[in-house]
């Protein structure tokens, strides 16, 4: 006789995965819609059609385009959907783990380059509007706060190793790390004067250690 639990269980788990295949193939039409063609030429109708879905399926996960932009978003700067934030991932871990300052700093930026490979392509495309779309000037200002509260994360944790410059506070360490590890140089850099992302790494890690570190 089958057990009504586990059937309901396993049914359960079953739609739920359904759900999560479904998010990410709208995450990832939408994606590829919003770096070929603009995010403002690109209805949520075209998504649906890239993702094989109906509309009102977007609109049940979604429920808008400035949502789904955001998930895109999320989901670039982590690498996946799981619901674990930066700060909590294991890389971050080994920043918090390994006593040398350098060391720990050379490992936040390894993990920062791969980051902004993923993510730069679509934060211009919400730079380039933030002037226009005030949806997108909320993106903007939101990502910019969740990448101070990251650096800010990250001063304190050199400053707990004792590997701030003396004449530095946590604050202003963070206030450097924030403008220079950020999208406006590495699209500069990257996409304008045409350096490869390893570039970049070298580069301000050489630039961040000396203005920051003893």
């Amino acid at each position: 006789m089958t057990d009504p639990v586990k059937s309901t269980t396993g049914r359960g788990t079953r739609r739920a995965a359904q759900a999560r295949t479904t998010r990410r193939r709208i995450i990832e039409a939408a994606r590829e819609l919003f770096l070929r063609q603009g995010y403002a030429s690109t209805t949520l109708d075209q998504i649906a059609a890239a993702a094989g879905v109906a509309v009102q399926t977007v609109y049940f996960h979604f429920g808008n385009k400035a949502t789904v932009l955001k998930e895109i978003i999320d989901v670039l700067s982590v690498g996946d959907d799981d619901p674990i934030p930066v700060l909590d991932r294991p890389w971050v871990e080994q920043v918090r783990d390994e006593p040398d300052g350098h060391r720990a700093l050379a490992i936040w930026l390894a993990n920062s380059r791969v980051i902004f490979g993923r993510v730069a392509p679509i934060m211009k495309i919400v730079r380039d509007a933030a002037g226009s779309d005030a949806e997108m000037a909320a993106q903007w200002e939101t990502n910019q706060g969740q990448r101070y509260t990251a650096h800010h994360n990250l001063a304190g944790l050199l400053a707990d190793k004792q590997a701030l410059r003396p004449d530095l506070s946590t604050e202003e360490a963070a206030d450097i790390i924030f403008t220079l590890v950020s999208f406006e140089v590495y699209l500069l850099l990257t996409g304008v004067r045409g350096w490869t992302p390893d570039q970049w790494e070298r580069w301000i890690h050489t630039i961040i250690a000396a203005a920051i570190l003893r």
